[in-house]
């Protein structure tokens, strides 16, 4: 399963502050992006007390985000999920009430059980043990088919999560402002997390979202993977469409960490996705050994329009390893891309949970 958790904070670490209603701190543009990757996940989670305070629906408002889960054989909206040692929950608080998705709590072995009685009316109820670990939430939800979480909070959540070395990618956002209170909450509670002063966090990506400053990090390899092939799964959707070729977005990561994109047909009416992308590495006079290609599909072994094939242009480039969501269709060409690149050494992973997104930039092939 994948883990990504997100959160904002003030500018100095606060996710609220003492008042009685909730402190506003993400702009607009941030809560799309929120809403964008709830949407891109299976299930989304939240600690027992923000059910209890916030009273949150944690749905879908944008009918395209909503459309598009179905068009990708998902629920309307993301599994719903919390996690309670006491079981005191309003079984009609709006996250119960509301949205087409399931609801689950997670419930620590020595909650009273007619609580949880009354809440299994509403939502799936499992016990797990005492006390609740990261490692057991993340076993039962795999057992009912979860594959990709979205963790929103909070600080007890988030702290059981971090400190189990459970969570693989981290969305930090910052507003622009001070809270300035010794007593409001924050981030995370103290703990010991497997990334301190001597072991830091890999930054994949950092930016101004609204007047916000968002930055990305990976705790797993497994995370960066996610991430990185993810983004060339959305760059396959900006291909200009073909009847007779695939629309392919790829991402090439040297081993220094630069970060070179592409997708089909970007500047050559004739250019594949991984070519675009070792070009642009090239024009900048950057080598690609021992780096790693990340691709919407498998790349390609077989090529009219071209001398050598992606997989051969990256076997020339000697890059480690290749990432790609879904395996060529035989509607071409028949492809041996991957048995290609392993034959010359190259790792091959496949991450098939983002497969139906790649093959929905290809809705237009019949294939």
């Amino acid at each position: 399963m994948i883990v990504q958790a997100s959160a904002a904070l003030s500018a100095d670490g606060y996710t609220d502050d003492t008042s009685p209603g909730r402190l506003v701190l993400s702009h607009p543009a941030d809560w799309q992006e929120v809403y964008r990757l709830r949407a891109g996940c299976d299930a989304v989670m939240v600690g027992a007390e923000t059910v209890r305070r916030d009273d949150p629906s944690l749905l879908l408002k944008d009918p395209s985000l909503r459309h598009r889960r179905v068009s990708l054989g998902m629920s309307p909206d993301p599994v719903k999920v919390t996690v309670t040692r006491s079981g005191d929950l309003d079984s009609e608080s709006r996250f119960f009430s509301t949205g087409a998705g399931d609801k689950v709590v997670i419930a620590a072995g020595d909650a009273p059980g007619e609580k949880l009685e009354r809440l299994g009316r509403v939502a799936t109820v499992v016990r797990v043990g005492v006390p609740v670990t990261a490692e057991e939430i993340v076993g039962v939800l795999e057992t009912m088919g979860i594959r990709s979480l979205f963790l929103e909070g909070g600080s007890r959540l988030m702290t059981l999560f971090l400190t189990g070395n459970r969570v693989d990618l981290l969305r930090i956002a910052v507003a622009p402002f001070f809270v300035g209170e010794s007593g409001a909450p924050r981030f995370v509670r103290a703990g010991a997390f497997p990334f301190g002063k001597d072991r830091r966090m890999e930054v994949l990506q950092v930016r101004q979202v609204g007047d916000m400053s968002v930055t990305d990090y990976s705790l797993s390899r497994r995370g960066t993977d996610y991430f990185r092939l993810r983004q060339a799964v959305a760059l396959a959707f900006d291909c200009p469409r073909s009847d007779s070729a695939y629309s392919v977005g790829a991402v090439a990561v040297t081993a220094a960490g630069q970060v070179f994109t592409g997708y089909s047909r970007e500047t050559a009416a004739d250019n594949h996705a991984e070519e675009e992308a070792i070009l642009k590495a090239e024009k900048a006079g950057v080598s690609l050994k021992g780096g790693v290609m990340y691709s919407s599909m498998e790349p390609c072994s077989t090529r009219k329009s071209k001398p050598l094939s992606c997989s051969a242009l990256i076997t020339a480039h000697k890059m480690a390893r290749v990432v790609f969501a879904v395996h060529e269709p035989d509607h071409f060409v028949q492809c041996r891309g991957a048995a290609v690149l392993e034959e010359a050494g190259i790792e091959v992973s496949v991450i098939g949970d983002l497969a139906a997104e790649a093959m929905l930039a290809n809705a237009h092939i019949r294939l």
